[in-house]
C-alpha cells in the first residue's frame, strides 16, 4: 500500500482537478453565452463536448499515473477508434454537423433573427433564423416553410445577413 501511496494521491489531486476543471468550463461557457445572448441550450451542448474531452484527458492522466505501458493504451485506443471510424465511415455528415454547431457556437456570424440568404447557385434561400440546434439551423421563409438546413453546409457555402426589408412591416411586428 505504502508503495502506490504517491500514485493514488497524485489520482486524488487529478480527480479533484478534473471536478473544478469541468465546473470552471461550464461556467465560463455559460457567461459567455449570456454575454453574447445565446441559447442556454446551444450551450449545454458544446460543454457536454468539453466534458468528453475532460474524460478523455482524465484517464489519459490516470494511465500516466500509474504505469500502464503506453504501448498498451495506444494499442487499445487505437483499437476503439478504428472499429469507431469503420462504424461511423457513413456517418462523417453527422460529425462535420456537430463540429459545425460548435464553430458556429464560438464564431455566430449570424444569431437567431437574422434574415440570410444562402449562396448556393442550385437551392438559393432566404429565410430568417428561427433557431440554432447542434446539427441543423431552423430557417423560416418569407412563405412561412420551416427549413432544416445542416450546420456544416451553413460553414461551406456563403452566407449573407439581409436588411429588415425582407419581410414586410406586419409580418416584422408579428416575429418580434
Amino acid at each position: 500500500m505504502e508503495a502506490h501511496l504517491f500514485n493514488i494521491i497524485l489520482s486524488a489531486i487529478v480527480i479533484v482537478i478534473y471536478f473544478v476543471a469541468k465546473k470552471v468550463i461550464a461556467m465560463l461557457i455559460f457567461a459567455f453565452t449570456e454575454k453574447s445572448e445565446l441559447k442556454e441550450g446551444r450551450a449545454a451542448i458544446v460543454v457536454r463536448y468539453f466534458h468528453l474531452l475532460l474524460v478523455v484527458l482524465l484517464f489519459i492522466i490516470l494511465f500516466t499515473i500509474w504505469g500502464v505501458q503506453k504501448d498498451n493504451v495506444l494499442l487499445t485506443l487505437t483499437s476503439i477508434f478504428t472499429v469507431i471510424g469503420v462504424a461511423m465511415f457513413e456517418q462523417w455528415s453527422l460529425l462535420s454537423n456537430v463540429t459545425a454547431g460548435i464553430l458556429l457556437f464560438f464564431s455566430f456570424p449570424f444569431r437567431i433573427g437574422d434574415i440570410i440568404r444562402i449562396q448556393d447557385k442550385d437551392f438559393p434561400n432566404e429565410a430568417r433564423i428561427t433557431d440554432i440546434k447542434a446539427f441543423y439551423v431552423l430557417l423560416t421563409t418569407k412563405d412561412g416553410e420551416l427549413i432544416s438546413y445542416p450546420n456544416n453546409l451553413l460553414l461551406q457555402k456563403g452566407i449573407v445577413i439581409l436588411n429588415s426589408n425582407f419581410f414586410d412591416e406586419k409580418e416584422k411586428n408579428e416575429i418580434n
